[in-house]
């Protein structure tokens, strides 16, 4: 009867010490390194690259004309990770709100007020940004110059 006591404490140590540490040895993994340039949205599936939009403006008025953007849980997102030559002095994350249909009937959504971001270089031309703040569910957009990459999270 002692013995089985003794073994499964010993079991239980084990177990207790490979739970603990995995858990150290994640904590120090490395972001993934994209294949090609772009903006990707890191998620707990993985690196996701976005799509690109044109930047429109119209009587001062920045919009872009949504087309079918990507669609992730807020659960998931983690941060974003932009890989590629790109000039970050003027990177903004920003809500999206509807602006006015096109004249073929698309929708085309204005920029909002830019969030707050925290951008760290990790290596040669890749950035992580994460927002200072919580984002919650909607429509949003990174913008670099002429180019927005839209996003919606669910």
């Amino acid at each position: 009867m002692k013995k089985a006591k003794i073994v499964c404490g010993i079991a239980l140590c084990l177990i207790l010490f490979c739970v603990f540490a995995a858990s150290v040895y994640a904590k120090n993994e490395k972001a993934a390194t994209p294949r090609e340039p772009g903006v990707y949205i890191k998620t707990t599936k993985g690196l996701i690259r976005l799509l690109p939009n044109i930047v429109f403006d119209e009587n001062g008025v920045f919009f872009v004309e949504s087309n079918d953007p990507a669609h992730f849980f807020l659960k998931d997102f983690q941060y974003f990770v932009l890989y590629g030559k790109h000039d970050m002095s003027v990177l903004t994350v920003n809500p999206m709100g509807f602006y006015q249909p096109s004249a073929l009937g698309k929708p085309r959504f204005a920029f909002g007020k830019d969030i707050e971001l925290d951008v760290k270089p990790q290596g040669k031309d890749m950035y992580i940004v994460k927002p200072k703040g919580l984002l919650g569910r909607g429509y949003y957009s990174i913008w670099i110059n002429e180019t927005a990459w839209d996003f919606m999270l669910d």
